[in-house]
């Protein structure tokens, strides 16, 4: 008589249309969830293929590579104080190249993964903000291979010559080189990350403008604490670079805003 009388009255039809309507969307949620799943697997799974070809293409011309380490470093002979220290480096140097090279194409993955799930606004700030930020990356190697890394190589070099011989172990040199590229790549970021925050409303050019005082004395504090080595020379050059950049996000935060 009761299930009857629910049955007349409706609420056991509607219990059990809400419960398939409920289940169904828990299974959309899952079926979502689960392409998703595999569509950073398979995105995953590519980058990594085109890290380890990189990696092998870079292998294949490591003498070559490294002559490019070595430029930098005039007068400076380079000995192997332990068996395999030249190969171990080899593969080092091939690694840190094969990373750079696909780090574009990686990028790109990762950006054809977020995008969908993006608000058009979000889009706006995310592809512009990606390729600048890795024009950046890019010039910040630039510049730390033709004037930070000589210049610090040079004030080492002199600083001992007339006591010792620079005779240096070439893997050691190596970490000292890409520790050096790699730190201030990162440091060029800074514009990017202004132009994000201003971007979100949190920050504006004008308030970056009038912190400028402030800002000297951090980027003398994280051009020490980046940079392996620890000449004046170095610092200097990264610190003026890094409050340049940090002048000229402000200044296109400012037109950018108009």
């Amino acid at each position: 008589m009761i299930t009857n009388f629910f049955k007349k009255t409706g609420v056991i039809s509607n219990t059990s249309r809400q419960y398939s309507i409920t289940m169904n969307a828990v299974a959309n949620d899952e079926m979502a969830i689960s392409e998703h799943i595999e569509e950073f697997r398979q995105r995953l799974f590519f980058c990594l293929i085109i890290l380890v070809l990189s990696t092998i293409l870079c292998f294949a011309d490591v003498k070559e590579i490294v002559r490019v380490f070595q430029a930098p470093a005039i007068g400076v002979k380079f000995l192997q104080f332990a068996p395999g220290e030249y190969f171990f480096a080899s593969v080092k140097i091939a690694f840190f190249c094969g990373i750079l090279i696909s780090s574009p194409l990686i990028l790109y993955q990762l950006l054809l993964y977020l995008i969908p799930g993006l608000t058009k606004n979000e889009r706006d700030i995310v592809l512009p903000v990606s390729f600048g930020s890795g024009i950046l990356f890019f010039l910040g190697l630039v510049f730390s291979y033709f004037l930070l890394v000589p210049a610090a190589l040079k004030f080492f070099i002199s600083y001992g010559s007339e006591v010792v011989e620079p005779f240096w172990s070439f893997d050691q040199y190596f970490d000292f080189v890409a520790v050096l590229l790699f730190a201030t790549g990162l440091a060029f970021q800074v514009p990017a990350i202004q132009v994000v925050l201003g971007l979100l409303g949190i920050v504006t050019g004008e308030k970056m403008l009038a912190a400028s005082k402030y800002v000297i004395v951090i980027c003398t504090i994280i051009a020490a604490v980046i940079t392996p080595s620890t000449d004046p020379v170095t610092q200097l050059l990264l610190s003026t670079a890094l409050l340049s950049l940090y002048l000229g996000g402000s200044g296109f935060l400012i037109l950018l805003k108009k």
